[in-house]
């Protein structure tokens, strides 16, 4: 693990896989994930000509929790361009979800800098839906403040918010996403990620999901960008992702069978081809 500077001095936590002096590319999960949650895609990536860098976003597993509770976009997309500008050329950024979307802010509204060489939103864009972000909020706030009792427990509660996936045999990579205390599992971010300012009300909620803000960032990039969508996502529908291909005409879209929106995590192996496919004529494109 090393550690990474955000905007506002925050420790962010990163593993890393590759040569560094190879071309860098950023993975940025979703909110309530860690680094883990990518599967093989840090690996797979590094070792075909990639420094892979898969960050913990602020608040989230080992990374600083943000001191005065900031988890709005801004904060985001601003620890986002802070990693960017510590290489000498720009990255690619992967980004599932929350890291996405701060991905897509951070380069579409700073057009006067060379941000990222690369854009791969998995399974967002700035129309999503209503339906599936508030099953994610319910499942992010239950059992928030009283954790679980085993990681058998974890597994059970996972299993039903996303039946399409196998419940998983072995546990142990569940404890990466999570903290033990007193005996009992809780999820690995800040609480203040929901309470604080990205916050429980519909108002503050808009603040980090706002459709005008992220379809006009859309619009303005330029930079090579390849969409993934998982095919049985409740979060982002074909009507959604056809609005983003037509804000950005140049971008590309692969829909992944089989997998909902946490697409690495439910179709590593499609999702990594996909990856590694776009990203490798990306680099002979350069």
């Amino acid at each position: 693990m090393i550690e990474l500077v955000g905007r506002d001095g925050n420790r962010l936590a990163a593993d890393v896989a590759g040569d560094p002096a190879d071309p860098a590319a950023i993975l940025l999960h979703g909110g309530g994930q860690t680094r883990h949650s990518w599967g093989t895609t840090l690996n797979a990536l590094g070792s075909r000509g990639w420094y892979t860098l898969a960050v913990d976003l602020r608040g989230h597993g080992d990374s600083e929790w943000a001191g005065d509770g900031d988890y709005t976009l801004d904060a985001f997309a601003g620890d986002v361009l802070a990693i960017a500008r510590t290489f000498d050329t720009p990255p690619a950024l992967v980004g599932a979800s929350l890291g996405g979307i701060a991905s897509l802010a951070a380069i579409g509204e700073h057009t006067d800098e060379a941000v990222a060489r690369a854009l791969v939103l998995v399974d967002v864009a700035p129309r999503i839906e209503q339906q599936g972000r508030e099953r994610i909020g319910a499942f992010m706030a239950e059992n928030m403040d009283d954790g679980f009792e085993s990681l058998e427990e974890v597994a059970d509660a996972i299993a039903a918010y996303n039946p399409h996936r196998p419940r998983p045999t072995n546990l142990d990579g569940l404890s990466k996403n999570l903290r033990e205390r007193d005996g009992r599992w809780y999820w690995h971010w800040d609480p203040a990620f929901i309470g604080g300012k990205l916050g429980g009300t519909d108002e503050t909620r808009s603040s980090l999901i706002d459709p005008d803000r992220l379809g006009k960032a859309a619009r303005n990039l330029t930079v090579p960008t390849l969409l993934v969508r998982g095919r049985v996502s409740d979060l982002l529908s074909e009507e959604g992702a056809q609005e983003l291909l037509q804000l950005v005409p140049h971008a590309q879209m692969v829909d992944v069978a089989g997998a909902g929106h946490m697409v690495a995590g439910d179709r590593n192996d499609l999702f990594n081809d996909a990856v590694v496919s776009f990203l490798s004529g990306v680099r002979a494109g350069a």
